[in-house]
């Protein structure tokens, strides 16, 4: 299998984060279509088209037939990184006998020569003497050594004989399993390839059998006016039921400014979460597929997910969607719970305002040493350091809101009563 060396560079990094969430909002306000759209068709074939996901959009069954190769190719890589394992063990055992006997040989072969001068040695020393002694002490542990010496030699040859053919096997089974692979790769690749060119019939003839159905579905169900009427009334109940949602917690004024700025930067950084699935999704199939896992891939997404985090806490404390415990907040009244949250929106700006002198040290000294990231990516932090006071930024203006309207529910109830 061909390996994939690719590195995301940093400006396409950045790029994608800034433009992709505007790209997304703008396609989500617009006027969505019930029929086949070629351009998505393309984006799904370059993005899934190794599962067939393309076909299957398009309910085309013959969608399914990439998947068992696709499977066949996982296993494949499998059984490959199990024959590498065992043909490393096996090289290992290899190494090191052979390591073994390259530095016994010449030791063994002098071996009897210093038998024989300890002998001498010995022989020439005067019975009872430290010298004879001494000599005898030397020659037994020369004996001790050589029975060593041999058995190791002994057991490293033979350890030499059983790891030649475990390795020569595992070296087979990891090449045939490599060809199996890279061979329904090109399989999977052709047909890819087929289907780019075949993909704008098939989304012509998908429309028309669409259409069909439709008029089918007209037939069978009554007149064109009346499925309209029933589907804008359907649309209606979704589109006031999205209104009682996030925009219920917007206000007026310039309180429901700052509101709409968070709610602008919470749905801004929410499709990121989309950028996270196609960067998983690459290095799964880089992975597992090409066997070339990244560094890139997983450092982008967590510190992408980080500044998400940050960012995304003011929208959150604009819908009330921060975890708490409102087991008796939950039933009180307006007054009762503006008081509450008035008396303890001190340790809320307590909180925010140290995230932001924090996070203002923290990106001041990352941008001053042009920090970046240990590794081989490299990527800037400073960046995402700066997200910290970005984030306590929009959180303190979200609280200086909310305090406003909790003073303003607290005023319109005391007059009112």
């Amino acid at each position: 299998m061909p390996s994939i060396d690719f590195i995301l560079p940093h400006w396409l990094y950045w790029g994608a984060l800034v433009v992709f969430p505007l790209f997304a909002m703008m396609m989500a306000r617009r006027k969505q279509s019930t029929g086949y759209s070629l351009p998505i068709g393309y984006m799904i074939l370059f993005t899934g088209g190794l599962l067939g996901l393309h076909r299957l959009y398009l309910r085309n069954l013959w969608g399914l037939l990439f998947l068992p190769i696709f499977f066949g190719i996982l296993f494949a890589n499998a059984q490959g990184r199990d024959a590498r394992e065992v043909e490393s063990e096996a090289a290992n055992v290899l190494n090191s006998a052979q390591r073994v006997i390259t530095r016994l040989e010449p030791k063994l072969a002098g071996a009897d020569e210093r038998l024989a001068k300890l002998q001498a040695a010995l022989d020439e020393a005067e019975e009872g003497t430290f010298a004879q002694k001494s000599a005898k002490k030397q020659l037994e542990k020369a004996q001790d050594t050589l029975v060593a010496d041999q058995q190791r030699m002994e057991k490293s040859r033979a350890d030499l004989e059983a790891a030649r053919p475990n390795l020569e096997a595992a070296t087979a089974m990891r090449d045939t399993w490599a060809n199996v692979a890279y061979v329904a790769f090109l399989v999977i690749c052709a047909l890819v390839a087929l289907d780019a060119v075949l993909l704008p019939g098939m989304i012509r003839r998908a429309r028309e059998k669409l259409a069909m159905e439709e008029a089918s579905t007209i037939a069978s169900a009554g007149t064109l006016e009346a499925i309209e009427a029933e589907a804008a009334a359907k649309l209606a109940a979704i589109e006031a039921e999205e209104i009682k949602g996030d925009m219920a917690h917007i206000g007026t004024g310039w309180t429901g400014a700052i509101d709409r700025m968070s709610y602008f930067a919470g749905e801004f950084v929410s499709y990121w979460a989309v950028i996270a699935v196609f960067a998983y999704y690459f290095e799964v199939v880089a992975r597992y597929v090409f066997n070339s896992p990244s560094i890139w891939v997983h450092e982008g997404m967590f510190l992408m997910f980080g500044m998400q985090y940050l960012i995304a806490g003011a929208y959150a404390a604009m819908t009330d969607a921060h975890v708490k415990v409102d087991v008796f907040y939950a039933d009180w009244s307006p007054l009762r719970k503006a008081v509450v949250d008035l008396l303890t929106s001190v340790f809320f700006f307590i909180f925010a305002g140290t995230l932001l002198v924090t996070g203002w040290i923290f990106a001041m000294d990352a941008t001053v040493v042009h920090e970046v990231s240990f590794s081989e990516w490299t990527i800037a932090y400073w960046p995402f350091k700066w997200a910290i006071a970005i984030g306590a930024v929009l959180l303190i203006l979200q609280g200086i809101a909310k305090l406003a309207q909790d003073v303003v529910t607290v005023r319109n109830s005391l007059q009112g009563a």
